[in-house]
């Protein structure tokens, strides 16, 4: 029990923090609240004499607050972006993904969450959710357990085989039934080690990757503690989230090799929309498969293609067969990408 509060406090943590660093990209300059402390007749951060409610200068307001009420306004505000633009970006990024990209891209950008901001909050957010789920702390390491069992069960076979050779041939028949459960569960053992990272049944990983090669390396450190390097690249994956970008645009790009229309900007602001809405769509998923709800998850999956397919023809303008077969070439590219970072992360997980 303490472990879930400790595991629910620290997604809690990543989603403000999360959310405090998106925060930080999109909200205004200045303070959020028009009450407290007056700036008088100067802007008192930066002394420029003042014109209005804001300073023309660097953007601070005019008042400044010093309140409670206000601090933890602040706090809400920093946790929940909550915010009126949120509220017209969501509903966009859900169902009309092409014209809310369209409008950033041709300067609208006022009302809505900028896709970076956007990126990041879901990133620590669905990560948050992972954690407090039981999917972000290091499991048990169960290999070294496998083995001491397999130890004791393979030295209580030899005791047994010793004690036979000198028993009765009544008593014999008892041993041996013993001797045949243990060797059942010696076999059991075997088959869970080569299942989580131990010596394989019938060979070892040497045989077929050899540890003097930079992927041996890799794939024996993984094999000393695999739980840890499934935790190692599941925080990886958190950290270096933003490189799924870099590593998009390009496939994004070879839909579109010869538009003058189109540049490296607009793909990447659709890249950015289009990877943050897919991994809200994942931790949707993801929360109704825990909840029980297997079926609900798979149909909020099934989604995604008719997402891509929207924003790619609300986006680029494209007529529908245009958009089906981008669509398509995309889905193939997105997986193509997602295995490029997952060598990446793993790479740094082994390493």
């Amino acid at each position: 029990m303490t472990g879930d509060l400790s595991d629910m406090a620290e997604g809690l943590a990543d989603a403000g923090t999360g959310a405090a660093a998106a925060s930080a990209i999109e909200r205004e300059r200045g303070a959020t609240d028009a009450t407290g402390h007056a700036g008088g007749g100067a802007c008192l951060n930066c002394g420029t004499a003042l014109v209005g409610p804001h300073c023309h200068a660097c953007g601070q307001r005019a008042h400044v607050h010093r309140t409670l009420a206000a601090f933890f306004h602040d706090l809400l505000h920093g946790v929940l972006h909550f915010e009126g633009k949120t509220w017209r970006t969501i509903p966009l990024l859900v169902w009309k993904p092409g014209q809310l990209t369209r409008e950033y891209i041709d300067g609208r950008r006022a009302r809505y969450v900028s896709p970076i901001a956007l990126f990041l909050f879901v990133v620590f957010l669905s990560y948050a959710l992972f954690n407090a789920l039981g999917g972000g702390s290091p499991a048990v390491d169960g290999t070294a357990e496998a083995r001491a069992r397999l130890e004791t069960t393979a030295a209580t076979i030899e005791r047994l085989e010793t004690r036979r050779d000198a028993a009765e041939p009544a008593r014999r028949a008892e041993i041996d039934a013993e001797i045949a459960d243990l060797r059942s569960e010696e076999e059991t053992l075997r088959t869970v080690l080569g299942a989580i990272g131990g010596k394989p049944r019938g060979g070892t990983t040497e045989e077929l990757i050899p540890k003097n090669t930079e992927l041996g390396r890799i794939v024996e450190h993984v094999s000393e503690n695999p739980q840890l390097a499934i935790y190692k690249a599941q925080t990886s994956a958190y950290k270096f989230s933003w490189m799924l970008i870099p590593i998009s645009v390009p496939f994004v790009w070879l839909l579109f090799p010869f538009s003058r229309r189109f540049r490296g900007y607009d793909h990447t602001v659709f890249v950015t929309y289009s990877i943050a809405f897919m991994i809200a769509l994942v931790a949707v998923a993801s929360l109704l498969i825990y909840a029980g709800s297997g079926a609900a998850g798979v149909l909020v999956l099934l989604y995604a293609p008719f997402h891509l397919y929207r924003q790619l023809r609300g986006t680029y303008a494209l007529g529908r067969f245009g958009a089906l077969w981008r669509m398509l070439a995309l889905s193939l590219f997105a997986w193509t990408a997602i295995a490029l970072f997952a060598a990446v992360i793993f790479w740094m997980a082994g390493s």
